[in-house]
């Protein structure tokens, strides 16, 4: 049945994306449909099937599809006598789960922690994705950072003394007054590694390069703070904090990516070692750098000059974060990261060739977001938003069908004038079901007809991945990618369960 933009007004929904926080309101949608010989042949071909299951399915409505949230709630697509599709939220705990993880967690020794602080805390997937002797490790690593920290604090009030702060004979209460100045400062710093480790932690192994020169550049404005103390000295502590949160935020994004960058380095195995030699080269660079700050210290004019100094600094500063891009641009990962997939994806697409890891990594840019290439693609959206059409139960059919072959879903967005796609991901979606879904996107966006069928093109787009795909993996195994190590991470917020056929 030909159709053209319709307005349909939704029962309560829920909905948790990659886009939007979870929330329940009522929803109105937009949802564009154009007429389709292959769906208009679809309905007839069903009309029969469908009147006789009719008479069967009267009264008993059946779920077809569970959309499922990160925050545990879910919504169940359910078709009525009627063959219309309704939706209707209800808490996860009611349905049956299928993540092993989650299974395996509410029978360990930490089940009573909040789900919340548990992803804080521990890695994604945690237990199946770390060594059994992780936790063991981790709970008594915590105590020993503990003592470690109250014999800095107690430490630090030593210093102060003997530089003449409060004396060990006289009254303490000047340095013991300045040694928890001096470590509150150290205190909300930590704050930010706490909130950096906790809140980004799975982003570093995706793109540790763009990831490190953030850090410089957070780290940068944490200096700014520390260099305008002494024009408000009244305001030392505040600057000096709002300082030293930055660089802290700068060291949680810098220590993770650093590692990532050796781990690279290791192709033997040799990480430890790696570690070390680094280590030989910072320590070895900053006794230089040491030296030659002492020497501009030491230059007539500088010190008394707050001007030459800030000056020095912003130019010492600039230098800096060139070099630090200049040297993260050499660097040739072989593993794909969604940046370095998109950028072998549009060139087998084009040429049907796959560059190698060389020609990959100087295309890539280090600064921008994926979110932000050519096409746009959006993961991890709502079916809701992905429907075109009536929302009836052939026109869902088509859709499954469609994909029953793939772990994900796939539409373009036709509200926009821009190509944009969406794409949600089945229960059981891997890293490869994320490659393929950027392939299609792409040939899509080099072949798409805006005045053409939508349905049809979608169809053709598979059928061009089922003949091509193959070699496009062929072509990265023989330009030396590493497919096993593909960081292309399935979006959790939202997955598709299909329960049964329509």
């Amino acid at each position: 049945m030909p159709c053209g933009a319709v307005q349909l007004s939704l029962p309560t929904c829920a909905f948790e994306s990659s886009r939007k926080p979870l929330n329940f309101r009522h929803c109105h949608f937009r949802i564009a449909c154009s007429s389709s010989s292959s769906e208009s042949n679809l309905q007839k071909g069903d009309d029969d099937e469908n009147q006789a299951d009719h008479g069967r399915n009267r009264g008993r409505p059946h779920v077809i599809l569970v959309e499922r949230y990160g925050n545990g709630t879910a919504k169940r697509y359910v078709v009525d006598d009627e063959l219309k599709v309704q939706t209707f939220i209800e808490e996860e705990r009611s349905l049956v789960s299928n993540k092993s993880e989650s299974s395996h967690f509410s029978n360990s020794t930490l089940s009573w922690l909040p789900d919340i602080v548990k992803d804080f805390i521990f890695p994604a997937g945690f237990p199946g994705s770390v060594s059994d002797d992780y936790l063991s490790y981790m709970l008594l690593q915590f105590p020993t950072n503990v003592t470690a920290w109250i014999c800095h604090t107690l430490v630090t009030s030593s210093l102060l003394k003997a530089v003449g702060v409060g004396s060990f004979s006289g009254s303490t209460a000047a340095a013991s007054a300045a040694a928890i100045r001096w470590v509150s400062k150290d205190g909300i710093g930590a704050v930010g590694r706490l909130f950096i480790g906790g809140r980004f932690g799975n982003l570093f192994d995706d793109d540790p390069k763009q990831w490190r020169l953030y850090a410089d550049f957070i780290g940068s404005a944490g200096s700014i703070f520390d260099l305008t103390t002494p024009l408000y000295p009244a305001y030392f502590l505040p600057l000096a904090s709002l300082g030293n949160l930055a660089k802290a935020v700068a060291r949680g994004l810098k220590d993770p990516s650093n590692r990532v960058i050796q781990n690279h380095f290791a192709v033997e195995g040799n990480l430890g070692e790696i570690a070390a030699k680094e280590e030989v080269w910072e320590v070895a660079a900053q006794l230089l750098g040491l030296g030659l700050g002492i020497l501009f210290l030491d230059t007539p004019g500088l010190v008394r000059a707050y001007p030459v100094l800030a000056t020095t600094w912003m130019v010492m500063r600039l230098l800096h974060l060139w070099l630090r891009y200049q040297s993260l641009s050499v660097l040739q990962f072989n593993s794909l990261n969604l940046k370095r997939a998109r950028i072998l994806v549009k060139s087998h697409v084009l040429h049907s060739i796959v560059l190698g890891s060389v020609d990959c990594n100087r295309e890539e840019n280090i600064l921008l977001w994926p979110r932000f290439m050519t096409p746009r693609i959006t993961f991890g959206v709502p079916l809701e938003e992905m429907i075109f059409g009536e929302r009836t139960a052939p026109m869902l059919k088509a859709l499954l069908e469609l994909y029953t072959k793939e772990k994900y879903i796939l539409v373009v967005n036709q509200q926009i004038s821009n190509f944009e796609v969406f794409v949600s991901f089945k229960v059981g979606a891997t890293s490869i079901s994320v490659l393929r879904s950027v392939w299609q996107a792409y040939w899509l966006y080099e072949n798409w007809n805006r005045l053409g069928n939508a349905f049809d093109q979608l169809t053709k787009s598979l059928l061009e991945m089922e003949d091509r795909f193959e070699d496009f993996i062929q072509q990265l195994n023989g330009s030396g990618w590493d497919t096993s190590q593909i960081n292309l991470k399935v979006p959790r917020e939202i997955s598709l369960d299909e329960l049964s056929p329509i």
